[in-house]
């Protein structure tokens, strides 16, 4: 139990630390990003300012903050809007 405990702690902070890598893209726009939470292998995370609601919100979703993830968590299959 505290290896898999271990093991997620791990993914957050390779997931935080991907969020840290584009914020200041996102900061650069207006708007932010925060982590809501990492579970099995999916990341849930809020776009904020400007970001939140913005018509390319999806392909920032995807194209952005998903590749990131995934290039520093490749174990994280689907991150997902949390509205």
């Amino acid at each position: 139990m505290l290896e898999n405990h271990q093991n997620t702690i791990d993914t957050t902070s390779r997931v935080m630390a991907a969020l840290e890598s584009i914020r200041p893209f996102l900061n650069s726009d207006g708007g932010d990003i925060e982590l809501v939470k990492v579970e099995n292998s999916t990341v849930w995370v809020k776009l904020q300012g400007n970001c939140n609601g913005c018509p390319m919100s999806f392909s920032t979703m995807k194209l952005g903050v998903e590749n990131t993830i995934r290039q520093y968590a490749p174990e994280i299959t689907q991150v997902l809007n949390a509205e």
